[in-house]
């Protein structure tokens, strides 16, 4: 029994026009060319490549940041073209990215607990004990003491930051 498709990309094109100068034909960067894949509840996908092969342009697409110029996005069975602004905005608390390097995506002068809070603040309308009971379930959820919540990053080491970032997304 295989399990449910959460995600799938069906011949993703990404193409931005590039000037060729003053009376020329428009061309193309072929950023994205092609892509498809599923991905199933609770698997893994690593995207790999050397610089400038598209893997940020895949990102964008898969955030909803940027729509594709060809090819269908399906989240949970569901296409995501036609969606009005407010549906994909409301769709885009759903999806997270969780950047490679941590460290980078933490601001070094607030707390932990308080970046951990800031989504819960932008995305739901938890009260200020919901919000302290979420942080600390992710918190455990993840492998990390509720009571670090008030540590700073540059206090953790790499992979408690990368659990951090997980808990956060």
């Amino acid at each position: 029994m295989s399990n449910k498709v959460v995600l799938k990309a069906d011949n993703l094109h990404k193409h931005y026009p590039v000037s060729q100068g003053l009376g020329k034909a428009k061309a193309y960067v072929k950023a994205l060319n092609g892509v498809s894949f599923e991905l199933e509840a609770g698997k893994t996908l690593a995207v790999v490549g050397e610089s400038g092969c598209g893997k940020s342009t895949l990102a964008r697409q898969l955030t909803l940041i940027e729509s594709p110029t060809h090819g269908e996005l399906f989240i949970n069975d569901e296409g995501t073209t036609g969606y009005s602004r407010k549906a994909l905005k409301e769709l885009r608390t759903e999806i997270q990215m969780v950047f490679q390097n941590p460290y980078g995506s933490l601001n070094p002068r607030h707390t932990i607990g308080y970046q951990l809070t800031e989504p819960l603040d932008i995305h739901t309308k938890l009260s200020k004990e919901e919000k302290r009971d979420k942080i600390n379930e992710m918190m455990r959820h993840v492998g990390l003491r509720p009571e670090h919540a008030g540590r700073y990053p540059h206090m953790f080491s790499g992979g408690q930051r990368q659990r951090i970032a997980l808990a956060r997304a």
